[in-house]
């Protein structure tokens, strides 16, 4: 025997948590999860930059007008992660073998795409008010409405990072740091509109200049998240138990070539196991299960294992025989 390729779901084994049907209903829960989460902050951010506007119709604070627009903005950054979650949930078809769960990584690659356009944005205003000063009414509305929109995105900034963590979506992570950006913004509002109260009217501009900075390291965390999703990066520790828990497994003598990858926010693994050279078909075969069914249950958000066996002799002179071929 030179080897066993293994990826069946276990729908015709006996029925446990992982089953064809189970592993869907768990798919479209998170993906559920996702779009929920999306739905209550944009609903969250959307009702704050409505608060804000009518206190920019009061004060005429050009500063506040730029946040409000900002946070708007942002509500509609759900639209392309509420778009790729639903994309994520269609069923894989002959053209993409995989289903479109990576659909997320290019949302997720537009909030970085915005969150870079946000830095640009409040730098450009930052270094215009720094130029070309404006007088700012109402500053206790002002700083109030700061606060709202504070409050607003930081409150959106939690639940969608606890909520993007717990599904494993990387884009949904990356909207949470951007709303946090877009809360530290709205505090700048504050910090300038109490510098212009104490007679210093370049707070406000530099103070903007300061968020830049701020939404720069965001940028970076965001970017880095959403690059490494794109680029097949996964938590080297997720290996290392893989590999443990495949070669702990009973008749399997070594493991080899795990490779592991995301697709949307679920987890894809493949890996040889090496198995005694006399064992039948059917036995390599079960003992494949065996190792699929103990790493499903094991690595949180995997979803589908590739097990492919090979006899503890003779493998060796297969794989060259047709790397010659090749």
């Amino acid at each position: 025997m030179t080897g066993h390729g293994h990826g069946h779901r276990h729908s015709r084994w006996r029925p446990h948590s992982h089953d064809s049907a189970d592993r869907v209903d768990h798919a479209l829960e998170t993906s559920r999860r996702g779009v929920r989460a999306l739905v209550w902050s944009f609903a969250a951010l959307f009702a704050t930059a409505v608060a804000q506007l009518v206190l920019v119709l009061i004060t005429g604070s050009v500063a506040l007008l730029g946040d409000t627009i900002h946070n708007f903005a942002d509500a509609l950054t759900a639209v392309p992660l509420g778009i790729a979650f639903l994309l994520g949930r269609r069923a894989a078809t002959r053209r993409y073998t995989y289903g479109l769960g990576r659909a997320e990584d290019l949302a997720g690659l537009v909030v970085v795409l915005v969150v870079a356009a946000s830095a640009a944005a409040v730098g450009y205003e930052s270094v215009l008010r720094l130029l070309d000063p404006r007088p700012v009414g109402h500053l206790w509305v002002v700083a109030v409405a700061g606060v709202v929109g504070f409050a607003g995105n930081e409150l959106v900034a939690r639940y969608r990072i606890k909520v993007g963590r717990e599904i494993g979506s990387a884009a949904l992570v990356a909207d949470g740091l951007h709303a946090r950006t877009d809360g530290f913004t709205s505090l700048a509002v504050v910090v300038g509109a109490a510098g212009v109260a104490l007679g210093f009217p370049a707070a406000d501009p530099i103070v903007g200049l300061g968020i830049t900075v701020a939404i720069l390291f965001v940028l970076r965390d965001a970017a880095k998240e959403v690059f490494r999703r794109l680029l097949d990066a996964v938590d080297p520790a997720s290996v290392e138990l893989a590999e443990r828990t495949a070669r702990e497994v009973d008749g399997v003598l070594g493991t080899r070539d795990l490779r592991m990858r995301w697709i949307g926010h679920h987890l894809r693994a493949e890996l040889a196991v090496t198995v005694a050279a006399d064992l039948t078909v059917a036995a390599a075969h079960a003992l494949a299960h065996d190792v699929e069914h103990r790493l499903l249950h094991t690595i949180p958000r995997l979803a589908a294992v590739v097990v492919h066996t090979e006899p503890a002799v003779g493998a060796e002179r297969v794989h060259k025989t047709l790397a010659h071929h090749h």
